[in-house]
């Protein structure tokens, strides 16, 4: 080494290469191009490897990865195969990106789809986002979560579980054999210290007397029947709003609710009580038993702020 310096490179101008020393070479091109490679004898052949542009790539940086070849060369590594694989491992936002593009069909929930691939950008890009994936390490997801685990802790362990689901992806392509968000992560995480705050519940024996506070109000009647027959079946908001009467089974005493309805994907049964059968008869007049059960006073869904709004009223 030493035989070419920054400066007498700025004024190289004869093209062909220039020999730096211990198989290390600047090429000048014609045009002014300049590039490094390594002449590198490996497993008995030679072979001409590519260490980047100048000024790009310094002078100082091309003797580093030189000597770093030379040394896997000699230890019996492959500075070639090393270099392809790691030519073909993502980076963490291409790999994210990728890992949300083939996901989508899991997402039902337009804002939760939304927020999952926003949370990623605000949180975990700045610090992850150029990196290779097989070289992210959990000090580096730590540098991610850090700053945000106490002012925005819901999120942020959103965050941890989201950049876990690609680095497994990531274990699942081959491009890297552990997964940093593991338990060491978890164990050098400080304890937040919040109590999980529950959404209010009724006490059980209020429940028939806030009932009849609904029915007796001057809300639409499909809004109020809504809300009882949710209270009855234990169904989420969206699939009682969307109910509609062919999944109803007045005979089996059965609601059956596709699977392209259900969070979980698959269909759902749920047994009606002689009281959601009453609901039912008295919701029929509403839309004639065909289309939607609950329908809103215009005939399309009702708005889930509608029921939530009955209730806060």
């Amino acid at each position: 080494m030493g035989r070419l310096t920054d400066r007498r490179i700025r004024n190289l101008k004869t093209p062909g290469r220039h020999p730096d020393g211990e198989t290390l070479y600047l090429v000048v091109a014609p045009s002014g191009y300049r590039s490094w490679i390594q002449r590198l004898v490996i497993s008995g052949r030679r072979h001409d490897l590519g260490l980047g542009p100048y000024p790009l790539v310094s002078l100082a940086e091309a003797r580093r990865r030189a000597q770093d070849n030379r040394a896997l060369a000699r230890s019996g590594g492959d500075p070639m195969s090393d270099k392809q694989a790691a030519a073909g491992v993502p980076s963490f936002e291409t790999l994210a990106r990728q890992h949300f593009a083939e996901n989508l069909h899991s997402w039902r929930n337009l804002k939760h789809r939304a927020q999952w691939f926003t949370t990623l950008e605000t949180y975990a890009f700045p610090r992850l986002g150029d990196k290779r994936v097989d070289q992210i390490t959990t000090a580096d997801v730590l540098s991610a979560l850090l700053p945000h685990w106490h002012d925005k802790y819901t999120t942020i362990k959103r965050v941890r579980q989201r950049i876990g689901a690609i680095m497994k992806w990531a274990i699942a392509h081959g491009h890297r054999p552990d997964d940093p968000t593991g338990p060491a992560l978890g164990a050098a995480l400080p304890k937040n210290g919040r109590k999980q705050a529950h959404h209010k519940a009724l006490p059980y024996g209020e429940v028939g007397a806030a009932l009849a506070k609904v029915r007796a109000s001057e809300a639409w009647t499909g809004a109020t029947l809504a809300i009882e027959f949710l209270t009855l079946t234990a169904c989420r908001s969206g699939e009682v709003r969307g109910a509609t009467w062919n999944e109803i089974d007045l005979g089996a005493r059965e609601w059956r609710i596709p699977g392209d309805r259900i969070k979980g994907g698959v269909e759902h049964r749920v047994p009606l009580s002689s009281r959601a059968l009453e609901i039912l008869g008295d919701a029929r007049p509403l839309s004639g038993g065909e289309g939607l059960v609950f329908p809103s006073s215009r005939g399309g869904a009702i708005a889930g702020e509608t029921l939530a709004g009955l209730f806060r009223e």
